[in-house]
């Protein structure tokens, strides 16, 4: 499963990330460098969310521009927890994307189900599983199945503990990215260690 942290400077921390074999996953709304990485670029929808701001249109597009061609892939722009906004999102962005990243993702949400994105699905473009923290644990599993269905790459955003990183392998995951492997050395660490192990158990059948 290929692991992504977020997008940081610190020389320290980046050394440590290559040499775990981590790639970068670099926002919109931050510093677009890649620092000599591979790198997925996200479109700083959640970093909007976070501020409570609208999306930034002009700050995603010069991130395309700057990013977008050399990116594993690119998340389609999207409303956080909010299903109806990201589906008319989708259906603007993603015929303008198709020349950026080696695929899309689209950003699933709240509410959201297989029969909402199935059109759109298939090698060029894939699942990101977003929305809510609970509503993402929830639905993971179904998101596999849907992806494996379709054909398509699967990816979980905020991954930072080890029980959830355990989620996205039951979910059959390609990929998941955090930011606390970019902050701390011991979600680093931990998260390295779940990468190791094998899937064998739902990680909430475990006591």
């Amino acid at each position: 499963m290929r692991a992504y942290a977020s997008r940081t400077g610190t020389k320290k921390t980046l050394a440590a990330l290559r040499g775990a074999n981590w790639r970068l996953m670099v926002s919109a709304a931050g510093v677009l460098r890649h620092e000599g990485f591979p790198y997925a670029l996200d479109n700083g929808a959640w970093s909007a969310f976070q501020q409570g701001r609208p999306f930034d249109v002009d700050q995603f597009v010069k991130a395309l521009d700057l990013m977008g061609v050399g990116a594993d892939f690119v998340v389609v722009p999207d409303s956080v927890e909010d299903r109806e906004e990201t589906l008319k999102m989708a259906e603007t962005w993603l015929p303008r994307l198709d020349d950026y990243g080696h695929r899309r993702l689209l950003a699933v949400q709240d509410g959201m189900t297989g029969e909402c994105v199935a059109p759109w699905l298939g090698p060029d473009v894939g699942i990101f599983v977003g929305g809510s923290t609970g509503w993402k644990e929830r639905t993971m599993a179904e998101w596999g199945r849907v992806a494996r269905r379709r054909g398509c790459w699967l990816h979980v955003g905020r991954v930072n503990t080890r029980r959830r990183l355990a989620l996205c392998k039951f979910a059959g995951a390609d990929s998941f990215d955090g930011s606390g492997p970019s902050k701390f050395d011991a979600t680093r660490a931990q998260l390295n260690a779940e990468r190791a192990q094998l899937a064998l158990f739902h990680p909430d059948s475990i006591h």
